[in-house]
């Protein structure tokens, strides 16, 4: 059974039973009643339409659902004599469109709005979504069960706001992965789906940022599992295919001339992907991206990286000026900090401000990480 398929088509199904009066929440629990006996039913006997038969399945399970209340007779014979829309009266991408900006809705926190995009986006069930991210699956569908009450009656007569769509979009796929669901690379998926149905230069520019940053998730992490700076990464191992069709939709982004904060990062990212050896890498035009970045949204994130960045153009001296306006409550200004000392000799400062910023991470790897880099800086110091 193509399960990928199988996902594609949630978003249209789930719009056919909304233009038919379903409400949104009804709707997603019939597709998901629908998806389920798919998987059952499928692998041994496959349908010849395929959405089709999800439409008519998710279209029943919804007047079952309509039946078991009993005090809704009158609205159930009208709902059933009502003829049923031909699927096609709306093309899928507005379907899918409609349904990224309802589950990005500012009303959800934005865990909520990442599960619900996984859910009714993504066509994933509840207990995928809580194995990719670690909580028990009462736990994932009580979160979906609140986002979904939040979004009750809500219409969208207007078009929702693409960046918060976008940011629920990059808030998924740095989650990674865990568990049998690959999340960044369904980010990715779920990504490439709204480049299909907008022309909006930063839906490209995220695309491109994904793409790019995905490509070096090989190279990433030893087979222990410990964590690879960029700079000691394996190139050969980065997947070239997913840098050049990154690079190609970051350069048809740019081309519109309609400049935004995730296509400055995705320059950055192709900056670093083209570089064959570190040494190589161009840097002093890093920093520039760095500027754009910084002059759109004035981030102390980006601030910091660019400091980080000057180190590298100017020398370590220049980038730890850079970084001293900044606030030290910063996360990762302790490793911002240590690795420009280190480079420009100060082992010990390094060493201090290394175990700083490992006590401080919430990440296992780059805590064990920093630690090490601590403990490799003072046994180097005592054996001088």
């Amino acid at each position: 059974m193509n399960e990928e398929l199988l996902r594609e088509l949630v978003p249209a199904v789930i719009g056919i039973l909304r233009r038919r009066g379903v409400d949104f929440a009804a709707a997603e629990d019939a597709v998901q009643d629908a998806l389920v006996e798919a998987i059952r039913t499928w692998p041994t006997k496959p349908p010849r339409d395929p959405r089709g038969w999800l439409v008519t399945v998710a279209w029943r399970r919804h007047l079952d659902a309509v039946r078991s209340e009993g005090a809704r007779q009158e609205r159930e014979a009208q709902v059933e004599a009502e003829p049923a829309p031909a699927p096609d009266t709306v093309p899928d991408s507005d379907d899918t469109l409609q349904l990224y900006f309802l589950c990005a809705h500012p009303s959800l926190t934005p865990a909520s709005a990442v599960a619900l995009t996984l859910r009714a986006v993504g066509g994933l069930t509840t207990r995928q979504i809580a194995e990719a991210y670690l909580v028990p699956e009462a736990t994932m569908a009580q979160r979906i069960s609140r986002a979904k009450r939040t979004l009750a009656g809500r219409r969208l007569d207007q078009p929702g706001e693409v960046h918060t769509v976008l940011r629920v979009l990059y808030l998924i796929f740095n989650e990674g992965y865990s568990g049998q669901i690959d999340v960044a690379a369904e980010a990715i998926r779920l990504t490439r789906r709204l480049h299909r149905g907008t022309d909006h230069p930063e839906v490209a520019g995220l695309l491109a940022l994904m793409l790019l940053h995905h490509a070096r998730r090989p190279a990433r992490f030893t087979a222990e599992g410990a964590l690879v700076p960029l700079r000691e990464q394996d190139r050969r191992r980065w997947d070239t295919a997913a840098i050049r069709t990154g690079i190609q939709v970051l350069q048809a982004a740019l081309a519109q001339d309609r400049l935004g904060e995730f296509q400055a990062q995705a320059a950055i990212a192709a900056l670093h992907a083209d570089a064959p050896t570190v040494e190589e890498t161009d840097w002093v035009q890093i920093v520039e991206w760095y500027d754009e970045l910084v002059a759109l949204t004035d981030s102390p994130i980006a601030r910091l990286n660019r400091a980080v960045a000057v180190g590298e153009a100017e020398g370590p001296r220049a980038g730890l000026a850079a970084l001293a306006p900044l606030e030290q409550s910063l996360p990762r200004y302790e490793a911002a900090a240590a690795y420009l000392h280190e480079r420009a000799g100060d082992a010990e400062i390094a060493a201090r401000l290394y175990g700083q910023a490992a006590r401080a991470a919430t990440n296992q790897a780059e805590h064990d990480h920093l630690r090490r880099q601590a403990a490799r800086l003072t046994t180097a110091a005592r054996t001088e």
